[in-house]
């Protein structure tokens, strides 16, 4: 059986492509900014544009046919949360919510989660972060697991 691959959406600058790094083993790269979708083994990583303007909103979906598994990411130092209520239902994967920077000075775990649960209503959310490695491998193994 073909392994999927799972689509990584979120503002930019919330972590994604630091995330994704770390999540195929790379524990001291730095990531650049992503301009286009970016294939990288069973990782498909997003541009923030695309989460943050309707119009790419399309491109998402069409993307998503490639994909078993959605991940949405909240940066835990914002305020805001760029998706529209229920956007997770809109994609037919195995919905789950990554908050990034769990460790900076400025982290708001209560409020990421309240903010992720606009575009996320229902799965798991997993705490991450990409300078001490916490939660990466749990969500590793977790979205492998559906990958199989």
């Amino acid at each position: 059986m073909k392994r999927g691959k799972v689509l990584i959406i979120g503002p930019v600058g919330s972590g994604k492509s630091t995330l994704v790094k770390r999540l195929l083993g790379e524990k001291n790269s730095s990531a650049k900014k992503t301009q286009a979708l970016e294939y990288a083994n069973w990782i498909i990583d997003s541009p923030g544009e695309y989460s943050q303007n309707p119009m790419y909103y399309r491109t998402l979906m069409a993307t998503a046919l490639e994909a078993k598994v959605l991940l949405i990411v909240q940066d835990a130092t914002r305020k805001d949360c760029i998706l529209p209520p229920n956007f997770a239902s809109g994609f037919p994967l195995c919905p789950i919510g990554v908050i990034t920077k769990t460790d900076h000075p400025d982290a708001d775990i209560e409020t990421a989660t309240r903010l992720l649960r606009i575009a996320l209503p229902v799965g798991d959310i997993y705490l991450t972060s990409s300078v001490t490695l916490a939660g990466i491998e749990e969500l590793k193994e977790r979205i492998l697991s559906y990958l199989q």
